[in-house]
């Protein structure tokens, strides 16, 4: 079953994209959610008439999204976690702890775009993958330290 989707969906495509699926995902969970539609031909050529239009505007995004994958490169972010007599971290450091210490530094980034590659289990420096635009993406690296 062929769907147009309407906005991105981590591990399926992004906006505009022309995807396939399985016809009970499509029909009971992407098209009620009004996260896509039906790809008839007369959306695909409502679809193909929207990309026209905001080509303009997307290569602006790409650009700026480019610029915040050039600021991001640049940091390391220390995030502070409670550390045991182990070296081990009480709880987890997650996507929400990366988002907030880019905003201090002046990047907004929203936490569903990070995502954090291994698991952080003690203190010391870790990489997570920040998805930018469907052709920027980066990694930043952070630094667990105790509190």
């Amino acid at each position: 079953m062929e769907v147009i989707l309407k906005t991105d969906i981590k591990g399926l495509g992004y906006k505009n994209d022309l995807v396939e699926v399985k016809p009970g995902y499509g029909r009971n969970y992407l098209i009620p959610q009004g996260f896509a539609v039906l790809a008839t031909s007369s959306n695909k050529k409502i679809l193909e008439e929207n990309i026209k239009q905001a080509a303009h505007k997307a290569e602006k995004i790409k650009t700026e999204a480019e610029a915040v994958a050039g600021k991001i490169d640049a940091l390391t972010l220390e995030i502070k976690a409670k550390i045991g007599d182990s070296g081990k971290i009480f709880g987890k450091v997650t996507t929400l702890q990366l988002s907030d210490a880019l905003a201090e530094k002046g990047i907004e980034v929203d936490r569903k775009k990070i995502a954090i590659t291994q698991p952080v289990t003690t203190s010391g420096e870790y990489e997570a993958e920040v998805d930018l635009h469907r052709e920027v993406k980066t990694s930043i690296k952070f630094v667990v330290v105790a509190e």
